[in-house]
């Protein structure tokens, strides 16, 4: 274990951390807030922690897939843990715990809250709220490559350990660059939808906390009705970028060099916008009755299942009230996520595609049991590493799932509140059905409980393993 460069890049996260708090800061200058002070405060904390820890350069920055792995884990904890500090000093959530389920539920862009109220924080706080849903959503790790390369060709391994999806493939030669490639495009588009909000009239402050609510696809509304009070345009775009967000930003890349053919050929989107196609015309038909209007019902359908299957979690209504039909399948869209390589969660597409052949192929040599028959994704056979990940991926998936359920359940609520509110959580969906429904919150949970979701939150985002890498014992061997 290489601890001389873990560390340092754990102080580039603290210096890092004390930079983002800059928007809040001005913010609260702007508005004329003292909560400013809390931010403040905690960038001093930061800067004191993180410069010692970056003055002296580690002679050997070798990365392997170990150091990746527990770098990104702990990185997510320290920036979790450090960014709860403002919500506990100024007294919007005095409750540590609350404070850390709401700060985790930011970076890791869940947007499960525990507030009932948000339109009483102040302006402040909201956009720190929402702007870590932005910082979360490509990864601070992706962004700190950005700006400090590693050698001895192992740094792509911290781009594995934090990007979610089942494999990660470098755009250009240099890792750097790719990084580069990334939040170019990241930021272009959250550009691009504060513009689109903007010409609907949107306030700059609103349009900046719902463009980085989308981009990172968390889904923390500063309404307390989230985005139901918005006109119909507002929405339209907050769908449509929510769906281009869930997106691989590999494609955005090949369309960007116009290869347009290996673009549109990606398998796993073609999935993607076909499940949503789907399920938004079968929900559209099953609450048509609702709304009296076959367009407001699509618009409504077309919000709500973006929302979810991106793992956004804005919404618009009170999908809790819609028919059984309409809520299972949003619950099946919670599991079936984004695509890999974007900012959504979920078991991801690509998984899903991936378990769907393999039980296809098994099928298949049950009949003939002495053909040989590979795995194709995008006309490529894929590795056999990457089928085994994919199983075991799932195997894990459900065992904390189970668990999960199993620990809450002793608050004694009923249990689509409690398998939701997993779903909701591991998933980094936002908002379950019952009592944590869309115009509900978590706050009901115990302390004991809100640390299981806090878990299985920091477990959704960073694809499970580099989290429990840090309970194995051998992980912390030096050689």
């Amino acid at each position: 274990m290489n601890y001389s460069i873990i560390i340092f890049i754990l102080g580039w996260i603290f210096k890092l951390e004390a930079i983002f708090m800059l928007l809040p800061c001005v913010t609260s200058i702007i508005y004329r807030e003292k909560d400013g002070i809390a931010f403040l405060i905690t960038m001093l904390i930061c800067l004191a922690v993180g410069v010692p820890l970056t003055r002296k350069k580690p002679s050997n920055k070798v990365f392997h897939t170990k150091e990746g792995f527990v770098t990104v884990a702990l990185s997510w904890i320290a920036l979790s843990i450090i960014g709860a500090i403002p919500f506990v000093i100024s007294g919007s959530i005095p409750n540590p715990v609350n404070a850390l389920f709401e700060t985790v539920s930011g970076f890791t862009t869940t947007g499960a809250s525990i507030l009932p109220a948000v339109e009483n924080l102040s302006r402040c706080v909201l956009i720190w709220r929402s702007f870590t849903h932005w910082i979360g959503g490509m990864g601070v790790l992706v962004f700190i490559l950005c700006l400090l390369p590693l050698t001895g060709g192992y740094h792509m391994n911290l781009m594995k350990a934090e990007s979610p999806g089942p494999s990660v493939s470098k755009l250009v030669p240099k890792v750097q660059s790719t990084a580069k490639i990334l939040y170019s495009i990241y930021i272009a588009m959250t550009i691009l939808q504060i513009i689109f909000l903007l010409v609907g009239k949107m306030p700059l402050f609103d349009s900046l906390c719902t463009a980085f609510g989308t981009a990172g696809t968390g889904g923390f509304g500063i309404k307390n009705d989230s985005i139901a009070g918005y006109s119909t345009y507002l929405q339209v775009v907050i769908t449509i970028f929510m769906i281009l967000f869930g997106v691989n930003f590999n494609i955005y890349f090949l369309l960007l060099m116009k290869k347009y053919t290996q673009a549109f050929k990606n398998e796993e989107v073609r999935y993607y916008l076909g499940i949503i196609a789907v399920a938004i015309l079968l929900i559209t038909f099953n609450i048509r009755h609702m709304f009296g209007n076959i367009g407001i019902a699509f618009q409504q359908a077309a919000f709500q299942v973006g929302s979810i299957i991106t793992t956004t979690g804005f919404a618009t209504t009170d999908f809790n009230q819609w028919p059984v039909v309409s809520k299972t399948i949003l619950v099946i869209l919670m599991f079936i996520g984004a695509c890999a390589g974007s900012t959504g969660g979920g078991i991801k597409v690509s998984r899903l595609v991936i378990l769907c052949k393999t039980v296809r192929k098994e099928l298949h040599i049950y009949l003939h049991p002495n053909a040989v028959k590979k795995i194709k994704m995008d006309n490529k056979s894929i590795a056999h590493d990457v089928v085994r990940s994919t199983n075991i991926f799932l195997i894990v998936y459900v065992l904390i799932f189970s668990a999960s359920v199993l620990l809450i359940g002793f608050d004694n609520y009923d249990l689509t509140t409690n398998f939701t509110a997993v779903a909701a959580t591991f998933n980094n969906i936002g908002p379950g059905l019952e009592l944590v429904g869309p115009v509900e919150n978590f706050d009901l949970f115990s302390p004991l409980s809100k640390c299981v979701l806090i878990f299985d939150m920091l477990a959704g985002r960073l694809e499970i393993f580099p989290l429990l890498l840090l309970f194995k014992r051998d992980t912390w061997k030096k050689f």
